[in-house]
């Protein structure tokens, strides 16, 4: 049965389409891109530590400046068109650089901190085209099914991305990833929306999101939270496929089926996430998220024994983390658009991409050096441990006490 949002509102059916199709691409290359670096070019946990922060580092050089120009210019959904474009040629070229015989891993990082630069300037445009499109009454469910195609490309995407890996090769299997951002730019394209009027510049205006954060106590609290969490997750993905492959001797298509299969925790919790809400409000659900997200992945450390044992340890860590960051996602999702005046998205989204996101590169090469330093079994504990502090940050802020979405704050 088709949902009813997707019958009623053809403006957000063609959204939904597009990024569904990319959203999959994007887990091909989630897998294909980090074997890549460890398979075709040989990388430690150092390099693949800096790769990581390479891709990463746009969010923190350009989200500010890129929320401020998008509130000023307009035009959101032609710029998630032209990020589009240039991310798939972008892909494509790795696949040519490759047969060419010319791929090495400083273009690697170049085509992946280019790459970071669009997703920046793709991530603060679409709130605002999203919030243009969908109701507020709706944003759950829409969250809902926005996010509940992420998780079903967490189960579909690594399967697929490990078995092209293991066909084709690594850099071959990224055709598909930049096949699907032509795909999402088709899409975009066909869409038809009144977006907001826009401002002239102000002095200021570059820091005007981040001060709407800093006064606003459940913003702040939910950013502190997630920055904490993003930090140490990403020194544990700097180093879990590497360790996975190389110290527990997954096969690459192996770790990719079963990274599939456990991600079909993600598409429960896509599933179920706008019910737990409606039963203990969207504040504890969002606080719930934030533990549950983290949690589970304390298995994949403490992974050993028979290769049966350790496969079962994986799926189970990223089943039960992909439940949990479904519910983080979609209840801080709809929170945050609710609150954020349409006037200041892009800025807000801007400064909050600035820490949540910028702090992922610094994670990154945290776990990076961590892994070079104290091993890489260490590190993952350190970081699986460390996520679960940034809980913490929402037992004294208004989330414990938030039942339904709130209202727009000034």
């Amino acid at each position: 049965m088709i949902p009813s949002l997707l019958r009623q509102l053809p403006e957000f059916r063609r959204f939904w389409s597009g990024q569904t199709i990319s959203l999959f691409g994007d887990q091909v290359s989630m897998i294909a891109l980090p074997l890549v670096a460890v398979l075709v070019l040989n990388a430690d946990a150092a390099q693949m530590g800096i790769l990581t922060a390479t891709i990463l580092a746009p969010n923190l050089l350009f989200s500010l400046h890129f929320g401020a120009w998008i509130d000023r210019w307009g035009h959101r959904r032609q710029a998630m068109i032209a990020a589009d474009i240039v991310r798939a040629l972008l892909m494509g070229s790795i696949p040519v650089v490759y047969l060419l015989g010319r791929l090495t891993f400083p273009y690697l990082m170049i085509v992946g901190f280019l790459s970071g630069i669009c997703s920046v300037l793709f991530s603060v445009s679409y709130s605002t085209l999203f919030t243009a499109i969908v109701p507020r009454e709706r944003y759950v469910e829409a969250n809902q099914l926005m996010h509940g195609s992420r998780a079903f490309s967490y189960v579909t995407g690594p399967s697929v991305g490990g078995v092209l890996v293991q066909a084709l090769s690594a850099p071959l299997a990224l055709v598909v990833d930049a096949a699907s951002f032509v795909f999402s730019a088709v899409f975009l394209h066909r869409i038809t929306v009144a977006e907001p009027p826009t401002e002239e510049a102000q002095p200021g205006q570059i820091v005007s999101g981040a001060r709407f954060i800093r006064r606003t106590p459940l913003l702040l609290a939910s950013l502190l939270s997630t920055a904490t969490i993003n930090l140490f997750n990403l020194a544990f993905n700097a180093l879990a496929i590497l360790y996975a492959t190389r110290e527990l001797g997954v096969q690459p298509g192996v770790l990719g089926l079963v990274i599939g299969a456990g991600a079909l925790g993600g598409v429960l919790g896509a599933a179920v996430t706008g019910r737990i809400a409606d039963r203990i409000g969207i504040g504890p659900t969002f606080m719930l998220g934030s533990f549950l997200f983290p949690a589970p992945l304390v298995l994949i450390p403490m992974a050993g024994g028979s290769m049966t044992t350790i496969l079962a340890m994986l799926f189970l860590a990223e089943l039960g983390s992909g439940f949990g960051v479904m519910m983080l996602d979609i209840s801080i999702g709809s929170i945050t658009q609710a609150l954020v005046p349409d006037r200041l998205r892009a800025r807000v989204a801007g400064s909050y991409m600035f820490v949540n996101n910028g702090i992922r590169p610094i994670g990154s090469l945290l776990g990076g050096a961590l892994g070079a330093w104290i091993g890489i079994q260490p590190t993952l504990w350190i970081a699986t441990l460390g996520s679960l502090l940034g809980v913490l940050f929402l037992i004294w802020s208004p989330a414990p006490r938030l039942r339904t979405l709130p209202e727009p704050a000034e």
